[in-house]
Parts: C-alpha cells; sequence; structure tokens
C-alpha cells in the first residue's frame, strides 16, 4: 500500500515551501524502510496494523510493517491500544451494547470492565480497547463519523456515504392503553393520524374522544423511521424523552396512540393492525426478519469507509455469530438467525394468494403455487431492492452475505435450494413472472460474485411466481412494494424443486 502512493507523495513534497507551511499541523512523520520517501500528518489512528493520518494530500492509510514513526504522536507499536467512540440511538445503545462488549471479550477470552468507558483488557491486564458511547441524534451521529469523532453509530436507517451491518431488527407497533375499546387500525388510518388528519377516535371507529398521539422527538431514530415511511412530519402533540416514557405515558392515557418497538410496548397494548384491503398485519419472527411485516425497524450500526481499528473489525464480525445472535434475542430485540417456516403451514399466505388473485391468475396458476409450496419450507433470509431498481437494499446485502457463508459452511447439505420471485399486480401476469424471474436473476448473480468458487450444483435455482402470492394489499405503493420480493425456499434434495428456466438464469 505505501508503494501505491509513493510516487504522488513525493512529488508534493518535491513542491517548494510545501513542507515549512504545513508544519504546524504535523504531529508525526512516516517513512519508508529503506528512507527513499517520507510524509508527514496528524495521526488519526493506528490499530496494531495500520496508520491513518490526515495529510496534506488528503486522507492516508500506511502498513506500518513498511514504516517507521518519528514524532511526539507515534504510537506504542507493541501494545496499541484502540479507543473506540459510539454514538447514535440512546435506547439501542442501553439495551446492546453493554452485553454484547461483555459477550464479545469471553469470546475472545478477555476481560471485560463495565463503563463508563468500557474496557477490554487481556487476562494478564493489558488494556486492548476503551469503547464509549455518547447519544446523539442522526444528524450529529452522521457530523461524527465523517469527523472522525466516532467510529460507530447505532442507527435505524442507513447514509449514502456511510457503511453500515445489520445488528437486529425491532418492528413499529401502534400502542394504546388497555382499556382503549378500537379492535384493530388499519395502515391507512395510522397514516392519517401520524400526519394529523384524525384528531377523534370516532374517524377509525372509535368512540366520540379527541385522540392524543404520543411521540418522541422528530430527531429521534424513531421520529426520523416514521417520517421517512409518512413522507411528512408527524403531528405528535405529546413528545417524551425516551421510548420507555412513551409507552409508559400511553399506557395512563386512555385516549392516547403512539407508535414505539414491539420491544419497548411494557404495560401499553399493542394494536392489532390489518393492511388496507383488510389483511393482518402480524409482527412475527419471520415477518419481521424478512420485512414482510411493513414497519419493521432494523438496527444498523453505521461506520466511515475508512479501516476501522483490528478490535472494531472483530467486534462486528462477531456481531454475525450465533453468540452474539442470542444476545440480541434475549434483550427482546429480533435476532438475524435464520427462521424457517413450513410453507404448507402458512395458511395465512394462501388465503392472501386467494384473496389477491388478480384477473390473470388463473386456478392452474395457483395449482402450480401450492404444488410447489408442498414440503417446502421458506427461510427468513428474503432480498428486496432499492427503490426503482435491481440493487439490493442494505439489509438484503447483509443478508445474501449470510447466505453466501452458509452455503461454504455447507450448511444446506442434503438440501435444495430457491430463489423464489414475486411481483406486485401491476401490469399483466406474464411480465410479472418474467420480472420475478429477473430479480431473483439478480439475487442469483450477486451471490455468485460472493462465492465465485461454488459449483452451479450447489447453488439455489430460480423461479417465478409473479404477482401470484402477495404480502399485502396491492393498492397502495408500500403494499406494492413489500409485494415485489425474492424469497428463498428450501426442500430435501431429492424431491422436485419449483419449475425453473432451462439455464437457471433470467
Amino acid at each position: 500500500m505505501f508503494k501505491c502512493w509513493r510516487a504522488a507523495v513525493f512529488a508534493a513534497l518535491s513542491i517548494p515551501g510545501l513542507g515549512s507551511a504545513l508544519a504546524w499541523a504535523q504531529d508525526v512523520t512516516l517513512t519508508s524502510r529503506d528512507g527513499a520517501i517520507a510524509v508527514e500528518g496528524r495521526l488519526n489512528g493506528y490499530d496494531g496494523e495500520f496508520f491513518r493520518l490526515d495529510t496534506a494530500f488528503g486522507p492516508l492509510t500506511v502498513d506500518a510493517q513498511g514504516v517507521t514513526c518519528d514524532g511526539p504522536a507515534c504510537p506504542d507499536l507493541t501494545a496499541p491500544k484502540a479507543v473506540i467512540a459510539i454514538t447514535g440511538s440512546a435506547d439501542m445503545a442501553a439495551r446492546l451494547l453493554a452485553p454484547l462488549l461483555q459477550d464479545f471479550a469471553r469470546t475472545q477470552g478477555w476481560t471485560y470492565a463495565a463503563g463508563p468507558p468500557f474496557t477490554l483488557s487481556t487476562a494478564a491486564g493489558e488494556t486492548l480497547a476503551e469503547i464509549t458511547f455518547a447519544p446523539a441524534p442522526p444528524d450529529q451521529a452522521h457530523a461524527a463519523l465523517i469527523s472522525g469523532a466516532a467510529l460507530l453509530a447505532f442507527s435505524s436507517l442507513t447514509e449514502p456515504d456511510l457503511g453500515s451491518q445489520s445488528v437486529a431488527l425491532d418492528a413499529m407497533v401502534p400502542i394504546t392503553a388497555a382499556d382503549n375499546p378500537l379492535p384493530q387500525i388499519a395502515t391507512s388510518d395510522l397514516a392519517r393520524v401520524l400526519s394529523g388528519e384524525v384528531t377523534n377516535w370516532n374517524q377509525i371507529g372509535g368512540p366520540d374522544m379527541p385522540l392524543v398521539l404520543h411521540g418522541l422527538a422528530a430527531e429521534s431514530d424513531l421520529g426520523r423511521a416514521l417520517r421517512a415511511r409518512l413522507g411528512k412530519d408527524l403531528a405528535v402533540t405529546e413528545v417524551h424523552g425516551s421510548a420507555a416514557e412513551l409507552a409508559a405515558a400511553v399506557a395512563r392515557d386512555p385516549w392516547g396512540l403512539a407508535v414505539t418497538g414491539l420491544s419497548q410496548v411494557g404495560t401499553a397494548r399493542r394494536l392489532p393492525l390489518t393492511d388496507s384491503c383488510g389483511f393482518p398485519l402480524s409482527p412475527g419472527r419471520l415477518a419481521v426478519k424478512a420485512q414482510d411485516y411493513p414497519l419493521t425497524l432494523p438496527v444498523f450500526f453505521l461506520k466511515p469507509r475508512h479501516r476501522l481499528p483490528l478490535v472494531a473489525r472483530d467486534f462486528l464480525a462477531y456481531l454475525s455469530t450465533p453468540q452474539a445472535q442470542g444476545v440480541i434475542a434475549r434483550s427482546g430485540l429480533t435476532d438475524r438467525s435464520v427462521e424457517r417456516l413450513p410453507l404448507g403451514a402458512d395458511g395465512a399466505r394462501l388465503i392472501s394468494a386467494i384473496k389477491g388473485a388478480g384477473e390473470e391468475t388463473t386456478l392452474a396458476d395457483l395449482q402450480a403455487l401450492v404444488a410447489a409450496m408442498e414440503g417446502a419450507e421458506r427461510l427468513s433470509l428474503t432480498f428486496r431492492f432499492d427503490a426503482g431498481g435491481m440493487t439490493l437494499d442494505a439489509t438484503s446485502r447483509d443478508a445474501l452475505a449470510d447466505l453466501a457463508q452458509m452455503l461454504e459452511a455447507g450448511v444446506f447439505k442434503g438440501q435444495a435450494l430457491s430463489l423464489v420471485g414475486f411481483s406486485d399486480g401491476e401490469g399483466s401476469a406474464e411480465a410479472n413472472r418474467d420480472l420475478g424471474l429477473a430479480r431473483a436473476g439478480a439475487v442469483l448473480a450477486a451471490l455468485k460474485a460472493l462465492v465465485p468458487g461454488m459449483e452451479v450444483a450447489q447453488l439455489p435455482a430460480l423461479a417465478s411466481f409473479g404477482e401470484a402470492l402477495p404480502m399485502a394489499c396491492d393498492r397502495v405503493p408500500a403494499g406494492r412494494n413489500l409485494n415485489r420480493r425474492v424469497e428463498l425456499w428450501m426442500r430435501p434434495a431429492f424431491a422436485a424443486p419449483p419449475p425453473v428456466d432451462s439455464e437457471g438464469d433470467p
């Protein structure tokens, strides 16, 4: 890596006066082992493997084995201590950070000490890492990552200029007081409540009483996630400082309503949710993991795109392990471990297929669908795309990485996998089957890139049923978005798979 920028650095250092003009801002000098070139800069980090510098030529990452370091800021190369600042959602950090760090230390054979700051040390007492957390709304957390003031941030949304890694999942659910008489609420009515169009319970089938909308601050992760789905600001009249305070306040208010995380309902009552066509929307484990539930709330670690310290990289890798997923499940959030469900046992989906079948969906189409579902299981690894394209969204990219690792580990030995594409109901049935197959093919192509040496026989087959199995109401954009997906099905290898095209490609 040092050789890659050697010529550019040499050329820049040859400019008369440049070195002296910048000398006041520099605190280390890195010199190549042969002494042929040196570069000055402000040291931003050292993880035991790489230096990260801000220089006159931009940020540089340099392999420590190729250079010597001179200056008062040079680290002790024999015992680097990682300083990891984390920011973002206080609710998520309060529930996840300490138990995850403690278990991470256990898996490494290290000693954990509670913060602040949290410390990770060797058995001999040598401190390997100090981890701090400072809560911040999304905009401030983003700025901290960009400036280098923080290395990781808890967030419910990704950012285009930052990397991300899925940590856990939650589901946003409407809540009321236990004695509120409304039996359920449709997503369309909930949207009207959140936007301020509904101010009395009788407007959505309840008694003639004023409706009080509770919520968190607009700049909170929950507020931002709801605003992103609603497309406008929320008309919250009672603002609370935390999810726990929100749930407690709604539980005391017989005419209050709020949306919060499923894991944060507390003593309030979860109000059943339906879509605009009356289909029930239940935040079950598979529905949340597959993001079939429309108000699924992912939990990400956002990270800058430069190289992180070794301890931070190891911690992020640990988050994908079964041990970490167990910690997350015990926190009350939904973990990312793979869920399985026999397709024949999912009667609600079959009912939806029949009720939602368009005019071009024939009895033969439904029979073919049922035949393919018989004896198969659906896995919670489901793939969706960014709006208007064929690029997998952030959660789906992480799910694909999980699938690649499982394939390489031989988890599905003796099983046959199928990537099954589905569409919304707009357009002709034939065109929608082609669209579903194209989406399944896009997922397969991305998977092949992750496991380039894997034999074709070990990869999933392709199938498509187009619009024949809707997840939600096709009359509204949110429902159509849910219906456009690629599912992962599994059956014993000796059983006949769903119909595929002859080449295994879209």
